[in-house]
């Protein structure tokens, strides 16, 4: 199990553990169980790594034709609801409505989901079933391993970083695989944003002070107001970043104004229990930022992300060193490479 949740991706759910018999030969019983994970690999990739996962468990190529007993077997069943009929992978697997220790535990997980192609749910298929085969329902369940990376023990996570750092993408992560209500800064519906790039010293102000107003209403809001289904909320941004920003963009007089109105507004907000800082180097920013495509940042040079950078290390020097996470990501691919996530995981947690 910690091989496909380091692997894989993050494992949402695991069914009970059940005994059955052998299917199509004489041998030992087998143990089974189904389990739910979210994954970013595609179908194909999935499929070399399962078989990955496998030889590293022991197992060997077959000796045989028919069926026989093996150290481990795992077999990708379904896809979300895609289709897909290759030489090498079949989705849905294409006996799965007839096995009954396939049918027991998907129905255990999601009795409701439907097969994408019969359009019958789990429960019903279990139902029909004409596999009478006996099945032991073991008292010892698999752990999940997402446990050791606990994010919930913290109440407010904010993840910060320069201009193309990687916020939005890991606190899009970190809220999918550990049920964190998610807060993301609406820059995209600040009409000055793009006019501030074009024209700075005109701009500054009335950029600062609308982001200053948007970001106060929307933690106010989002983190006073408590959500029952969520463990958790995880952030990409913290407030204060209106001071490191205004303190770049804004001439002295107008900072100095800027400064009272945040102090006034900054004390009703909530403090992170956990402040994440990432850092990358101006290159890497740069090309981050090339990336994504966003035509007025074009103009963004490399002594404005430096200032910006120098503003963050400056608010950091005076925060709390235990509520600070200072993480350099540089080297790292935390979207592509699921190993890269989990050591970043693991700074957080202090692992």
């Amino acid at each position: 199990m910690n091989t496909i949740f380091t692997e894989v991706g993050a494992v949402v759910k695991i069914s009970s553990v059940y005994e059955t018999p052998a299917m199509g030969f004489e041998g030992a019983s087998f143990l089974n169980c189904v389990i739910w994970v979210r994954t970013q690999l595609p179908p194909k990739k999935l499929l070399d790594t399962v078989l990955s996962i496998e030889k590293k468990l022991g197992r060997t190529d077959k000796q045989g034709k028919g069926y026989e007993s093996r150290v481990i077997d795992i077999d990708v069943l379904l896809y979300a609801d895609k289709l897909l009929d290759d030489k090498d992978l079949t989705i849905p697997h294409p006996e799965m409505q007839h096995r009954k220790f396939v049918l027991q535990p998907m129905a255990e997980l999601q009795p409701d989901l439907e097969h994408p192609v019969i359009k019958v749910s789990m429960m019903a298929l279990l139902n029909q079933t004409r596999d009478e085969s006996v099945m032991e329902k073991q008292s010892k369940w698999l752990r999940n391993p997402k446990k050791d990376y606990d994010l919930t023990k913290f109440n407010y996570i904010a993840i910060e970083g320069n201009i193309g750092a990687g916020k939005t993408s890991l606190a899009t992560k970190i809220s999918q695989d550990f049920n964190a209500k998610l807060i993301l800064e609406r820059f995209k519906d600040n009409p000055f944003l793009p006019k501030f790039y074009k024209d700075q010293q005109r701009y500054a102000f009335p950029l600062e002070m609308s982001f200053l107003a948007d970001r106060y209403q929307q933690l106010l809001e989002d983190i006073a107001q408590f959500d029952l289904f969520k463990d958790c909320v995880v952030a990409d941004y913290d407030a204060y970043k209106s001071l490191i920003f205004g303190k770049v963009t804004l001439a002295e007089e107008e900072y100095n104004l800027y400064k009272k109105l945040f102090h006034l507004m900054h004390k009703e907000l909530p403090k992170p229990d956990v402040y994440v800082y990432l850092y990358q180097n101006t290159d890497r920013l740069l090309e981050n930022i090339k990336k994504r495509g966003r035509s007025f940042e074009d103009g963004i040079m490399p002594a404005y992300l430096q200032k910006i950078q120098e503003g963050y290390f400056e608010f950091i020097k005076t925060q709390p060193s235990n509520k600070v996470k200072v993480i350099d990501i540089s080297e790292l691919d935390f979207v592509k490479n699921r190993k890269d996530y989990l050591s970043i995981l693991d700074q957080i947690l202090g692992n």
